[in-house]
Order: C-alpha cells, then sequence, then structure tokens
C-alpha cells in the first residue's frame, strides 16, 4: 500500500493509510514519535516548527517549555527540519513545507493509532501476562476435571465463572491501560508518563 498517489503534474496527493514498513520507520525514533502525538493530540490544521520543536525539547528534557534553553530548542528544530519532518513527509503523514517552517497533517495521521506497551521495572507485557493466566486456567480446569482436592470443594460453575470474572477483570484493566497509553491522547506521550 503506498503512502501517497501520483497525480497529473508530478505532484503527490496524501492518502489515508500508511504502509506497515512507513509506519515503524516514521515510529523508530522518539522525536517522530513525539512529533505525531503532538499532531494528534492538537489537532491543529497547521503547526510552526519551531512551536513543534519547543514542546519536544521540553518532552525530551523533562521540564515546562518556558524553561527550555535557545540550545535545547535549537538541537531539536535542526534535527526536525533536517530529518524528521522530511521523513514523515515522505511517508505521507504529514504535509511539511520546509520553506516556511510549517507542518500540516495528514488524514493519514488518524490512522497511526499507535498503541506503547512500555513495560517498566518489574512489570510484565500483557502478552506474557495473558498467557500467564492461560495456563493458570488450564492447569484449574484440569484440577477440577480430576476432582483434586480443594477444587471439589465448590462446585465446577463457580471455578468457571472464577475464571471469567479473573479475564474479564484482565481485559478491562487492559482496555483502560492501552487507552492511557495511546499516542495523542493524553496530555504528555505515553513514553513519559
Amino acid at each position: 500500500m503506498a503512502s501517497a498517489q501520483q497525480i497529473d503534474g508530478g505532484g503527490a496527493e496524501p492518502a489515508t493509510e500508511v504502509s506497515e514498513d512507513e509506519l515503524f520507520d516514521v515510529l523508530a525514533n522518539q522525536r517522530r514519535r513525539f512529533a505525531v502525538h503532538l499532531l494528534k493530540r492538537e489537532e491543529k490544521e497547521r503547526f510552526e516548527i519551531g512551536d513543534m520543536a519547543e514542546q519536544i525539547a521540553a518532552w525530551e528534557n523533562g521540564i515546562d517549555t518556558a524553561e527550555i534553553t535557545g540550545d535545547e530548542r535549537k538541537r531539536v528544530y535542526t534535527a526536525l527540519q533536517q530529518s524528521h519532518l522530511p521523513k514523515m513527509d515522505d511517508a505521507g503523514v504529514v504535509d511539511f513545507n520546509k520553506d516556511r517552517g510549517v507542518v500540516e497533517p495528514t488524514p493519514a495521521i488518524q490512522n497511526v493509532d499507535l498503541y506503547m506497551d512500555v513495560v517498566e521495572g518489574k512489570e510484565i507485557p500483557w502478552s506474557t501476562y495473558y498467557l500467564g493466566l492461560s495456563g493458570v486456567a488450564v492447569a484449574l480446569t484440569g484440577a477440577v476435571w480430576l476432582g483434586a482436592w480443594p477444587f471439589i470443594l465448590l462446585p465446577d460453575m463457580a471455578w468457571t465463572v472464577a475464571i471469567v470474572v479473573a479475564f474479564a477483570f484482565s481485559a478491562i484493566t487492559h482496555k483502560y491501560y492501552t487507552a492511557e497509553m495511546k499516542v495523542g491522547e493524553p496530555d504528555e506521550p505515553p513514553e513519559l508518563t
């Protein structure tokens, strides 16, 4: 799936979808993820590159925008202008006008629904959690089926309800966690929360 289609005159018309390879390439860099987050969060038609650089520099340094130095802002501005925004433009996620210093999100940016499965410290990824929960459910079902003590103390239906409740509670928690970790949803990018 191409990110842009050629039209008469040699220009490119933005598409509403980005290929998986292009998406991974765009999101491989933290500054580009921050830019996507900012564009989705603000939902503006147009962004000045200077304003974008200021906010991204603040996020990178863990400070408020009023506290960033000129060097911090300039470093981000230069990287956005020379590397990151042209790459995002090539992928069809934004329209970047380097001469005017303006970034405009394309319709494709709404399809960039990135979920960051951030695992910190001793946390485990959700995929591993569900695999473990499934293992426990299989072991519990086997123990109930074999009539092992103390599992015979409760009726089979109680164990079935317990397994269903465990998966339902896990799914609700995962849904909430996923909503909190989407790019463009909370005030700060998921990597900073």
